[in-house]
């Protein structure tokens, strides 16, 4: 027997076309469709938000580092002798600088030597300053006749910075000193004391403007002119008028250019000469500059005129930091004027003749040296080389006078200025000091100068071939300052009265003294000078003052 599902299996695949058929016919309208099932589910990506909670920084125990570029302050190599008077003086106040200037300073002391000095100072805002400076000391000798002295003068200095940061200065200034040529023979030279008075009165003036800032182009500039009217009681008279261009050129942050006009004009008249004498010193540097945080080079030249006479001057100077600012190799070969003028003639020895020309004297200096700061208040430099000086002035006695016969023997007292052709030196130099704030400092400075040969005398008269300087300040106390000053030097060669050539003594003088404060406003000074009673000449037959001291008060009327 057949199984019954494959029967029923058999009937509904009969029937199954015939149900479809009739399933169609009943509803012929109806469209198909298609049904799509799925699970995915667009969405928009979720953009990335800032956090504005910044996290805390990581704690850092590591000492910071800062590197300093502190230049070290140089010395000149070139011979540049001081006005040195008969007074063997330096008076002033043990303090380092006064916090205010505005002061009245007086005092009096042995020798007949009053001394008043008065500063004020007027600042309307930070960008305004005024200052006005005056002096007076004089001081009278026992022995010999007529040692007398006396120096007076005022200064007034403004200046102002406007708001592009241009700073713009003026300065006004005279001097009046009166001295006495007391060094001759008292025994056999007679004189009255009118006629062996030299006085001098200079004024001054200066005006110039620079900028504080260089400009958004990297210039410099700084114009600089000043004017001065010198003369004697000798109807020695001279106008000097000098006018300063320079500018410099930053070109990247390392290397800048540096151009510039100097022009130095003198006008000079006296008794000695029968005519007006013009002297002209023009200049024009120009140079390279190349400076980083371990060599600072400059290289260029200097084409001259010296009058009608040109010449073209080098300009090279290198330093190498060897060791940081710890030690610094310096090499240079330079060569500049140093102007012929009846004034800087009388600033180095104020016992000279008038003279009779004016040369200017060109020197040329080759160094090399090192220098450098050291545990934070140490300094040092010292430098070595050869020096050169062409038309130097030196300083002679006059011991004869044109007149009959050939010459008239005269006093020596005055003394005659010779120009040296060509003088050849080695020169040594150094400066070594301790600074700590204003509370102490200690420098010494040394020049050595071997001379090898002169061309046109027979001596350098009156050059100082070596001398040594230290200077002490030292607040001891809150209101107690000491200050004190050791000098040495040899004695320069000098001509006698039979023309031989001799040299003065080798003197060590020390000069100290002491300020305290007894009110808000009044302070107390007391300082001693040639403390060994040393008789010593700076210049041939003119003895310096022994043993003095002096003191006084100190009113400070500062708010």
């Amino acid at each position: 027997m057949y199984n019954s599902r494959y029967i029923y299996s058999l009937i509904f695949l009969f029937l199954m076309p015939g149900f479809f058929m009739l399933t169609q016919a009943q509803d012929p309208l109806k469209k198909q469709t298609i049904e799509i099932t799925s699970s995915f589910k667009p969405e928009i990506k979720e953009s990335a938000k800032i956090n504005f909670v910044a996290a805390p920084p990581l704690p850092d125990s590591s000492r910071p580092k800062f590197n300093y570029n502190i230049p070290v302050a140089s010395l000149s190599l070139v011979y540049q002798p001081l006005a040195i008077t008969p007074l063997a003086l330096n008076i002033d106040s043990a303090l380092p600088q006064w916090n205010a200037t505005n002061f009245v300073k007086l005092g009096y002391g042995n020798y007949q030597t009053p001394f008043a000095q008065a500063g004020l100072s007027f600042n309307n805002s930070d960008n305004t300053s005024l200052s006005i400076l005056a002096h007076y000391v004089s001081s009278k000798g026992k022995v010999p006749q007529y040692q007398e002295y006396a120096d007076a003068g005022a200064s007034i200095y403004a200046s102002k910075i406007t708001a592009g940061k241009q700073e713009l200065y003026g300065k006004l200034s005279f001097d009046n000193d009166k001295y006495y040529l007391y060094g001759y023979d008292h025994d056999n030279f007679q004189f009255d004391k009118g006629d062996i008075l030299q006085r001098f009165l200079g004024f001054d003036a200066n005006i110039g403007y620079r900028n504080t800032t260089p400009t958004s182009f990297g210039l410099k500039y700084h114009p600089d002119i000043k004017l001065s009217f010198f003369n004697d009681n000798h109807n020695g008279k001279e106008f000097g008028a000098k006018a300063d261009l320079p500018v410099e050129k930053a070109i990247g942050d390392a290397l800048s250019i540096k151009l510039g006009v100097n022009a130095d004009f003198t006008q000079y008249s006296s008794n000695q000469t029968e005519r007006t004498i013009n002297n002209t010193v023009v200049t024009i540097p120009i140079a390279l500059k190349f400076r980083n945080e371990a060599v600072m080079i400059q290289g260029g030249f200097i084409p001259s005129w010296d009058n009608s006479d040109f010449k073209l001057l080098p300009d090279l100077l290198a330093d190498f930091k060897v060791g940081g600012e710890g030690l610094i190799v310096q090499l240079g070969w330079l060569m500049h004027y140093d102007k012929g003028s009846y004034k800087r003639f009388a600033s180095i020895n104020p016992y000279l003749k008038q003279p009779s020309q004016l040369l200017n004297t060109r020197v040329n200096e080759t160094f090399g040296g090192i220098k450098g700061t050291f545990l934070e208040h140490f300094f040092y430099n010292a430098k070595a080389g050869l020096v050169q000086f062409y038309n130097m002035p030196l300083f002679v006695n006059e011991y004869t006078t044109a007149g009959p016969g050939g010459g008239i023997v005269v006093a020596g007292n005055r003394f005659l200025v010779r120009n040296e052709e060509k003088l050849n030196a080695f020169q040594m130099h150094g400066e070594i000091g301790m600074v700590q704030a204003e509370d102490f400092s200690l420098t010494g400075r040394f020049n050595w100068l071997l001379f090898n040969k002169q061309k046109t005398e027979p001596q350098p008269w009156g050059i100082i071939p070596r001398e040594f300087n230290a200077v002490l300040r030292w607040q001891l106390l809150k209101d107690l300052w000491l200050k004190s000053d050791l000098s040495f030097f040899e004695g320069a060669k000098h001509m006698e009265r039979n023309g031989s050539v001799a040299s003065g003594r080798h003197p060590v003088d020390l000069s100290a003294g002491l300020e305290f404060k007894i009110t808000r406003q009044f302070n107390l000074w007391v300082q001693a000078n040639n403390v060994f009673n040393n008789k010593y000449q700076r210049w041939y037959q003119y003895d310096v003052y022994g043993f003095n001291i002096l003191g006084g008060i100190i009113y400070n009327f500062s708010k």
